[in-house]
């Protein structure tokens, strides 16, 4: 049975962020509010946890995962970003946006893509998701909650718990997300790609 957590939208509870980090750190899975909609995110270098959430998702290794960072230089530790990069990145972070950058090498091999040595990076505009980055000192691993046979993420916390209560760890209540994810840009090559349009105005990269 998952733990659920009521945390203030404005002003999280530092000692339920704590608690959430500590079931992050034992190999936990949770269902986290963001600034797009509800993510599925764990430890960065829990390789089990990582297997459990592409289980839920149901999605292979080809599937990009994404790291949470906590801000434009955290990003630049996971993924190698030129000038050009760095300037579209600072227009849109934190946003509804997610970036995919060539991984560096403090990216653990088996989460990024595996033919092309890829990473998905994002920094949340989401209080709650801030503040367990902040507490954690490090990136979480993230998806999307989309279930296997849905159409569309799931945004209700009590949805949350009523589907996946036996298979993650914690649901954050932190009220409902917006239906739709983020809008995925991809910077590896020489202009930007939209791979998918989400709620972030792709317009802001000439898209």
């Amino acid at each position: 049975m998952s733990q659920f957590f009521q945390i203030h939208p404005d002003n999280p509870q530092p000692r339920l962020i704590a608690q959430a980090a500590q079931i992050v750190r034992g190999g936990g899975i949770v269902a986290l509010p963001t600034d797009s909609c509800y993510a599925l995110v764990c430890h960065l270098d829990d390789k089990d946890a990582v297997t459990r959430l592409r289980r839920i998702r149901n999605v292979d290794e080809k599937h990009h995962l994404t790291l949470l960072c906590r801000d434009l230089s955290e990003i630049a530790q996971y993924a190698k970003v030129d000038n050009q990069q760095y300037r579209m990145l600072k227009a849109a972070t934190p946003g509804p946006y997610t970036f995919i950058l060539e991984a560096t090498k403090e990216v653990p091999r088996r989460l990024s893509h595996p033919s092309r040595k890829t990473i998905g990076l994002r920094v949340p505009e989401n209080r709650i998701a801030h503040a367990l980055l902040e507490e954690l000192a490090q990136p979480l691993l993230g998806t999307t909650l989309i279930l296997p046979d849905d159409d569309e993420p799931l945004t209700d916390p009590e949805d949350v718990r009523d589907r996946l209560t036996k298979q993650i760890d914690l649901v954050v209540d932190g009220g409902a997300c917006s239906l739709q994810p983020t809008t995925v840009i991809d910077l590896t090559d020489a202009e930007p790609v939209l791979r998918r349009q989400g709620r972030g105005d792709a317009s802001l990269f000439g898209l």
